[in-house]
Parts: structure tokens; sequence; C-alpha cells
């Protein structure tokens, strides 16, 4: 390596042995400013709704760094928009843009790769699988695998069902807390669709408790007679519920065999939270 017009430390470009060094050295920054972004995100995760953001020095600890070098590269990165900082504290967060980025990339997947996931539940369990997210008060399937010979009649995938008595509302609101879950279902009025219906919102605080220590819904003919479903929420790279993985049949036939069904829906639901979160 030689000093040159580019500046002290970078290699020259262009000579004979040299682009490997280059590409060497690129590739080098880009890792390091990657991994800083992946610190200051793990430092930011969950807080990043309150507006919380990292300081220099602690990231500089947490990341085992000289604080001056890392100073001047979030002052590039800055620049660019990778990062932003707060003027009154001087603390840092990664940019909004990469949030917005992620989400879009996050909802990507959703539809790719949670196919994938359906796939492979549908294969394992024979019934039908869908991925779902919540929309208001409602669930919406992004994704399904129907297996041959399923007697479903059209696509669920896009139509909306109320979220208090769908396959995965319950999933998908595990992370919620009690007030939240009201000011979700302020506006709406719990009509019964089955049997086992939730009745009001209290009702379904209840059932919301006993799937929060569970780790993921049992939905018993609360969407209609006879249907049976598990649901098992999928969490991103922030660690909110984005979306939820379901497995739906007839009670008589999935009702005996929910230990495996909850097995088979836990590790795919474990997977694709993995492809989310980049690990």
């Amino acid at each position: 390596m030689r000093i040159n017009e580019h500046g002290p430390g970078t290699p020259s470009y262009g000579r004979a042995g040299t682009t490997e060094e280059y590409e060497g050295y690129v590739d080098s920054s880009v890792a390091k400013g990657l991994d800083v972004l992946s610190a200051l995100a793990r430092g930011t995760a969950g807080g990043r709704r309150h507006g919380l953001a990292v300081s220099v020095s602690e990231l500089a600890r947490r990341m085992g760094r000289d604080r001056s070098q890392l100073s001047r590269a979030l002052t590039a990165m800055g620049a660019e928009d990778f990062v932003e900082r707060d003027e009154a504290s001087g603390a840092v967060a990664p940019h909004w843009r990469l949030y917005t980025t992620a989400r879009e990339l996050t909802a990507h997947r959703l539809r790719t790769d949670g196919l994938t996931a359906l796939e492979g539940m549908a294969a394992e369990t024979g019934e039908s699988c869908y991925l779902g997210v919540l929309v208001g008060d409602t669930t919406v399937t992004v994704a399904e695998r129907v297996p041959p010979g399923s007697r479903q009649l059209g696509s669920w995938i896009g139509r909306p069902y109320p979220a208090y008595c769908s396959d995965c509302g319950q999933a998908l609101l595990m992370d919620a807390d009690d007030d939240e879950v009201a000011a979700v279902f302020s506006r709406t009025d719990f009509v019964r669709h089955g049997p086992d219906t939730p009745t009001g919102l209290d009702d379904f605080l209840r059932r919301l408790s006993l799937t929060r220590q569970r780790g993921y819904s049992i939905v018993d003919e609360e969407a209609e007679p006879g249907l049976y479903s598990v649901a098992v929420p999928v969490r991103d790279f922030t660690d909110e519920v984005v979306a939820a993985v379901q497995v739906v049949g007839p009670r008589h036939r999935l009702e005996p065999g929910t230990r495996e069904i909850v097995a088979t829906a836990l590790r795919w639901g474990r997977h694709l939270e993995t492809v989310l979160r980049g690990a």
C-alpha cells in the first residue's frame, strides 16, 4: 500500500496488482460501517419509537472502539443519511430512512420467505397454512399454502377478518399491553361468528392472557363452527410482532394433534424470524 492523491492509507487504484488491495480496503470499510450500524441498531432496538438514541461514548465502549475514530466514522455516515445525531445531547441513532427500507424489506420477505415457511408447515401437517398481519382491528392473509384436495373455495389472500375471533388475532396482539389492545378494539362490535367467539373486550383479554403464557394461540370454534387453528407470532429485527403463521383446519382432525402442530408452527415461525432479522 502506498500513499497517493486519494489520501494517506488509501491504496492506489489502476496499477497492476493493486485492484485487489483497493477492493479489500473498500470491503473492510463497508464491513466496519455495517458493524457500527448493527451495534447502533442493537443499542436502540425497542426504543426507537420512544425517541431513544445512544451516546458515542457508550457505543464506543460496547464495540471496543476508539471514541474519536468512531465519532469521525459516525459523522461521515451522518452525511450520507445512515445515522442521525441529536443536536442537544450528541447521541446518535440509525436514520429513519433505514427503518423505512428495512420495513419494506420485511414486507417483501414475509411474502417470499413466508411462503417457504408455509410450504414446510403444510408438508409436515397436511393442513392449510396461512401468514397473517394486523390491519386496524382486522387480520389480513398475505400468503397461504393449501394442500391438494382442500375444500377451500377461493383464496384468503387480501381478505380481512375480525381480529378478535380470527385464526391469528391473538398471536398478532400477543406483545401488546391491555391498553393497546383496548385501543385496537375501541370501536369494534364483538359480533358472534362461531360457538365460542369472544363476547367482548374483557373476554378477549382473558384469552389473550393465556396466549401470552403459552407463546402461541389456539382458536377453537371462535371464527366459525368446527374450525380449529394454531397460530405463532413472528417478530422482526425490532423484536415487534409483524405477522403470524397459522395452521387451520377442522376441529375433529386438528385438535387431537395439537402438540405436534404447535411444535411445527413454532419451528417454522422461528425460522421466519431468523430470516427477517438477517441472522
